[in-house]
């Protein structure tokens, strides 16, 4: 095998999240409880992309993402796309989209935030400006970026 060619082996039922931003597949894992999924999840980090110089990829044998899952990819991952796959081959491939809104996922970055300290459902507002992720806090109407989300109700 070539040094250029990589090698990662096919599943035969499940999603394949491709074109991650370099980094943000680790933030996945954790956002979609894969440390517990009971089959194989292969993690490709920083592996060479034309299009975007590096990504991440994730190999999910035996799950098929939610349309809720795939709204909560799109706000880490936007330019995400997800792969169906049955049998070996592709059965439907599109692009992740953001949702207007999401509630009781994201934990606020702001401590003094009355969803962090109450027992509050969090409440998101979510726009892009720049093709930069941002998300409205409902409650302390705080402005943050994905980066600044650290833990999630999961």
């Amino acid at each position: 095998m070539s040094t250029s060619t990589l090698a990662v082996s096919a599943i035969q039922n499940g999603s394949v999240i491709d074109h991650i931003p370099a980094g943000s597949a680790v933030r996945l894992l954790k956002l979609l409880q894969l440390k517990t999924h009971p089959n194989t999840v292969t993690i490709g980090l920083n592996l060479p992309s034309k299009s975007m110089g590096k990504k991440d990829l994730l190999k999910i044998e035996g799950r098929f993402l939610t349309t809720n899952e795939i709204h909560e990819i799109a706000i880490f991952a936007p330019n995400a796309t997800i792969n169906l796959i049955h049998n070996f081959k592709l059965k439907d491939k599109f692009t992740a989209t953001l949702p207007e809104a999401i509630k009781g996922l994201l934990v606020c970055p702001n401590k003094n935030c009355v969803s962090v300290n109450k027992d509050i459902v969090s409440n998101f507002e979510i726009q892009t400006l720049r093709q930069v992720v941002q998300l409205h806090c409902h409650y302390c109407e705080g402005v943050f970026q994905k980066e600044d989300i650290k833990e999630y109700t999961r």
